[in-house]
């Protein structure tokens, strides 16, 4: 297996994808990480995004839920509550459960409970990554502006265009 890592992805349902790769990148909580054969030992937190491989000399992606990355000894285990290949995303589906997702944010209140905030947020996130990997995604301001509100921290979406617009007035 020279110059290949072994990814495999893990849901509770079992593997979904098992295959040698020539590297990958993976949506970590601090970042989008890259591993090349020969990686270092890793341990990371994963978020909901898209996971990028190449596969004989193609590159690929699928997307998933939060989770773990294991990377040891040019084996990577990622270990996630969801996973979609891109030939399953159903686009129409997706942009409903985003708008449903976003709308469910949008009649939340403040002091609703965290757990039920949170479930809201991975429901918007896992639907934006259905339509990234898809090709289509929603603008990521959107989906950040519902979190900080719904966490209760300063929404500065419309201070932007507040300020846009004065600063277009002055000139």
């Amino acid at each position: 297996m020279a110059n290949k890592v072994h990814l495999e992805i893990v849901t509770p349902e079992g593997v979904k994808f098992s295959a040698d790769v020539d590297e990958f990148t993976a949506p970590s909580v601090q970042g989008e990480f890259g591993v090349l054969p020969s990686h270092r030992p890793l341990l990371a937190g994963l978020r909901t995004g898209i996971v990028t491989f190449r596969l004989d000399g193609e590159t690929k992606a699928v997307a998933i839920g939060p989770g773990f990355a294991k990377v040891s000894d040019d084996m990577a285990s990622i270990i996630t509550d969801k996973f979609m290949a891109k030939s399953d995303v159903d686009a129409v589906v997706a942009r409903k459960d985003l708008k449903d997702a976003e709308m469910a944010m949008d009649a939340l209140s403040q002091d609703a409970p965290e757990a039920e905030k949170a479930e809201k947020i991975a429901a918007s996130r896992w639907a934006a990554a259905r339509l990234e990997l898809y090709g289509d995604p929603p603008p990521p301001t959107v989906i950040l502006a519902h979190e900080m509100r719904l966490l209760g921290g300063e929404d500065y979406s419309q201070a932007e265009t507040d300020r846009d617009a004065s600063q277009g007035a002055d000139a």
